[in-house]
């Protein structure tokens, strides 16, 4: 099976938000999440295993907290579990996700403002 088959076979995984045509994603920075799982499965730098097994067991946690996951909070998870491989496999450290979470709320609610306000870069004219 090649990098790019055992990669696909992620949007066959239970729970997640599909549709005929494969994942959905309700969000950028969903797509944004799964896209580097991808890449890391891709790379070699992480084994479908591997992420099965991190992501399976972050998802029983939240069924053990009572967080029974209809597919709503799904990519919640998956960050969960992608965090955890990141800073297990030295990919990253805690505060450069933190940063990087922080950066992308902020481009985010900026986006929101302009959406809500109209604001689509046309200032003082």
């Amino acid at each position: 099976m090649s990098a790019g088959e055992r990669a696909a076979t992620l949007g066959d995984l239970p729970l997640m938000p599909r549709n005929a045509d494969g994942p959905v994603f309700a969000e950028p920075w969903q797509a944004q999440a799964f896209a580097t799982v991808v890449e890391l499965i891709e790379s070699g730098r992480l084994s479908p295993a591997e992420w099965a097994e991190t992501l399976g067991a972050t998802l029983r946690e939240a069924e053990g907290r009572g967080e029974f996951d209809t597919g709503s909070r799904y990519y919640q998870h998956w960050l969960t579990a992608l965090e955890r491989l990141a800073i297990d496999k030295a990919l990253a450290g805690w505060q450069e996700l933190a940063d990087e979470k922080q950066a992308i709320e902020e481009s985010d609610h900026h986006r929101r403002e302009h959406q809500l306000h109209g604001d689509h870069g046309d200032h003082g004219a």
